[in-house]
């Protein structure tokens, strides 16, 4: 029997967020032979689709639309997604949505994990995300809490660049070259067009991220994307 494929899990707090900040993390980390899954927490119906409201389209309408948009995308980069429905503006972490976490990084066990930045002052769904997150990590990591699963080890967690990168205080520690994989994840943009104003702003932040990935690798690097680390790393070696 084959050894099964290691796992990464991307949350993401509405229906594009994956798409937008870790696409390129996504797509470079399928090539590699990792499963990644996209765990996304609501569809962004009420508070990012304003296109959608604008042209007369129910609740229910928009919430179809938002999820075909995300699975076009997710096929693209290479993922599998889930849809929690959990509702948008505001996000309610709920236990059942807690414990639905939990017992994600339980059964698959993550190598690491990416989500939102800690402080988004503009969008607290990205926030409550983060720290469901955290939260649901340390659940997962204790033995006394109730899982057919066992515990998992301390898989880091990385933070997605936000849309406002110095409002948030968002440090990047990490510059990751997606220019191998930069026209699919540009390609995934396009499938969300209920946000099509996005689609040149984020290629245009990906662009300055190669630049600044270059200047600090001393390579030629022309597409990035920008992370900052919660957890030290542990290592026997600097590099």
């Amino acid at each position: 029997m084959s050894q099964a494929k290691e796992t990464i899990t991307v949350v993401s707090a509405h229906s594009a967020d994956f798409v937008w900040r870790a696409g390129g993390a996504i797509a470079l980390y399928h090539d590699r032979g990792y499963q990644v899954r996209v765990l996304c927490l609501s569809f962004g119906e009420r508070g990012e689709s304003a296109r959608l409201w604008k042209l007369g389209k129910s609740l229910e309408e928009i919430k179809a639309i938002r999820r075909r948009e995300a699975e076009r995308a997710a096929e693209i980069l290479g993922a599998d997604i889930r849809f929690f429905d959990a509702g948008d503006y505001p996000l309610d972490v709920t236990n059942e949505l807690r414990d639905a976490i939990v017992q994600e990084f339980r059964e698959h066990r993550p190598k690491f994990i990416l989500t939102h930045s800690l402080q988004d002052p503009y969008n607290v769904d990205h926030v409550r995300t983060t720290q469901l997150v955290l939260e649901s990590r340390i659940l997962a990591q204790a033995h006394g809490y109730p899982s057919e699963f066992g515990v998992i080890g301390a898989p880091p967690v990385f933070l997605y660049e936000p849309h406002q990168t110095e409002q948030c205080n968002f440090r990047v520690d990490v510059l990751l070259d997606i220019t191998s994989v930069f026209e699919r994840k540009r390609k995934a943009m396009e499938c969300m067009e209920a946000q099509e104003h996005l689609w040149e702003y984020y290629t245009d932040v990906a662009k300055r991220r190669g630049v600044q990935a270059g200047r600090n690798s001393g390579g030629t690097i022309k597409y990035g994307e920008a992370y900052q680390r919660v957890y030290p790393y542990v290592g026997g070696e600097f590099v």
